[in-house]
């Protein structure tokens, strides 16, 4: 019997594969991703020593963007090596962050970081005591204080982020021609989903 779309498919012998053996997905644009981040990224031989009776069923797609997401934050890392200023990911994350969004509220900062107020305003403490960022008084309403870029700032995230795409570029240089339509389509999708503010709506500046 033809198993349906989607569902997985048992190894040879009894085994666990990788993505590629669990089934092919429907999405054109996911299947490039798993394909691509299964042959680049995957960890060889790891689900082939799980017993199939007690291993949890693995879901192939989220596999792939788990592998990708690990690539990524090892670029992100190498980014941020050897700048003047050394800041955190988690700083540079606020810094994007600000330079996609604007001016922001500690409170929206805080949320758009996925941390506590509190937790937000001493990043944001040791931001402004870097140069990077700097607080005004809201002129719509003085009682509120907005965190924005300074200019040290901007060029930092102008720099990080010349690095990632060059390192990034030489990467998908591996990815087959036919392909590389497929991935832009599933990444696009993969950010519209998690809300994030796409780069060229936001590498034009904001009045800071």
């Amino acid at each position: 019997m033809t198993p349906a779309a989607g569902t997985p498919v048992a190894a040879p012998n009894g085994q666990s594969g990788g993505p590629a053996e669990h089934g092919v997905l429907d999405q054109p644009s996911v299947r490039a991703i798993t394909s691509y981040c299964t042959m680049k990224l995957s960890e060889p031989g790891r689900l082939a020593q799980q017993d199939p009776e007690i291993a949890p069923e693995r879901d192939p797609m989220v596999d792939a963007v788990l592998s990708a997401s690990r690539v990524l934050v090892a670029i992100a890392a190498r980014s941020l090596a050897n700048m003047p200023e050394e800041v955190t990911l988690t700083q540079y994350r606020s810094l994007v962050v600000l330079a996609s969004r604007g001016p922001q509220g500690v409170a929206a900062l805080a949320e758009a970081l996925a941390v506590t107020p509190p937790t937000a305003s001493r990043l944001c403490d040791r931001l402004v005591r870097k140069g990077l960022v700097r607080r005004r008084t809201d002129r719509h309403d003085r009682r509120q204080v907005r965190v924005s870029l300074t200019e040290a700032g901007r060029h930092l995230v102008d720099e990080v982020t010349e690095r990632r795409q060059r390192e990034i570029a030489t990467l998908l240089r591996s990815v087959p021609a036919d392909a590389r339509r497929s991935v832009v389509a599933g990444l696009q999708l993969l950010t519209e989903a998690a809300g994030e503010v796409p780069e060229q709506e936001w590498r034009t500046g904001w009045d800071l």
